[in-house]
């Protein structure tokens, strides 16, 4: 039976997983310069396009539909094929329609592969990225939402990841550490960061969508709900104010970009553990989540890696150790339908969350190099210098400023 309440819930926040992707694409179109910003911000508005069509006409089913080998769905409801209006998700347990749950698992499709784009920043052409972001979703993202939230392998086998910090954050933060060992340095100097307040504006519709994200995962109003909403913001506003306070002490001057980032990075760590810790845990993951992922970034920049916009600082790592912490706080007095973690005696689950995540990394990694050298023999990857330095009218022909 529909229940309005749930119903209208869950449109909400598949609405406000939508606004995450544009918020993204604020958040890095900011992070970039003047003269790239357009390409950046392209490459997230097309997996809106991109990735709905693929989802239906294939995507759900293979995240939702049978099973094959643990790994992958099958092809039953290919373009949506089999599902009516009138039917509801779970057999009506949660009292929302099953196109609900379709729409909102899109959401989730659409931002994942456009995480990744922040690595690659000014180097890569738009048509070999169309190509990478149909194979990744195909051969990465749809195949680990089966195994973790379609019945698959990893959720046989007792692994929890309550909003994507395996799904989402750690293997779209490995895709992209790949993607800059393959794409390597840039060739002309990008003074970066010609828009502070744009990343304000993309922090804030992220920090605002993230609520969407992680309080609908339970799909239906109740007290886990309010659980995560919680441990949502206060694991972000730990985050942002560790990473204030560790940049400050080490640049002396406090910096609002480092305390955007901070939070962005304790919402990417929150993500797999929200709905099975305390607010204290929370509290204690975003605190970990701040220092953790800020010494990250420090190290990628020590061995000089060009992840431009510190895509696996802070959603690689901030997954990971999402999903490590998840292992470590997680409680059935919290949320009787989740685990027990190291804390509490809980070793076994504990390393099946570390095995989880750490194969997803490892295999996302891999995959993703393996495929853009493939792409790459088909069509170049990387611009040229000319074209990066001037890459929106190289590649669009068109610009973001009246030069």
């Amino acid at each position: 039976m529909l229940n309005p309440g749930n119903t209208g819930f869950m449109l909400l926040a598949t609405s406000l997983v939508m606004l995450m992707t544009p918020g993204l694409a604020f958040f890095y179109g900011g992070l970039v310069g003047r003269k790239n910003v357009l390409t950046i911000m392209m490459q997230s508005f097309v997996s809106m396009g991109v990735t709905t069509i693929l989802w239906f006409t294939v995507g759900y089913s293979l995240c939702f539909s049978g099973d094959v080998g643990g790994i992958i769905g099958n092809l039953d409801h290919a373009f949506l094929r089999g599902i009516s209006l009138d039917q509801m998700f779970a057999d009506g347990s949660t009292g929302i329609p099953l196109l609900v749950f379709i729409a909102y698992q899109m959401m989730f499709a659409i931002i994942t592969p456009a995480l990744i784009t922040g690595a690659f920043t000014n180097r890569v052409r738009f048509k070999p990225y169309l190509m990478f972001l149909v194979f990744w979703l195909l051969f990465v993202y749809f195949p680990f939402v089966h195994m973790v939230w379609g019945g698959g392998i990893l959720a046989k086998w007792g692994v929890l990841d309550f909003a994507g910090g395996i799904v989402v954050h750690a293997i779209a933060g490995m895709a992209a550490l790949a993607s800059v060992f393959f794409v390597g340095r840039r060739k002309v100097e990008d003074k970066g960061m010609h828009s502070i307040p744009l990343i304000a504006l993309g922090t804030g519709l992220l920090w605002f969508g993230w609520y969407g994200f992680n309080a609908g995962s339970e799909l239906q109003v109740d007290r886990i709900t309010t659980l995560a909403f919680l441990n949502t913001d206060l694991a972000a506003s730990f985050a942002a104010i560790t990473w204030l306070l560790i940049e400050w002490y080490h640049k002396k001057k406090p910096k609002l970009v480092g305390l955007l980032t901070g939070a962005v990075a304790g919402l990417a760590t929150i993500t797999p553990a929200a709905a099975y810790v305390s607010p204290l845990h929370a509290c204690i993951i975003g605190l970990l989540a701040g220092a953790i992922c800020y010494f990250a970034v420090e190290l990628k920049n020590k061995l000089r890696w060009d992840d431009a916009l510190d895509v696996w600082g802070v959603h690689g790592v901030g997954g990971t150790l999402g999903v490590i912490s998840l292992g470590i706080f997680a409680s059935t007095a919290v949320n009787a339908s989740g685990a027990d973690g190291l804390l509490l005696g809980g070793v076994s689950f504990f390393f099946k969350e570390v095995v989880a995540v750490m194969g997803a990394g490892i295999y996302a990694f891999l995959f993703t190099y393996v495929m853009l050298w493939l792409i790459n023999k088909f069509s170049p990857v990387v611009v040229n210098q000319e074209e990066e330095s001037e890459l929106d009218f190289a590649l669009h022909g068109e610009s973001a400023y009246d030069m």
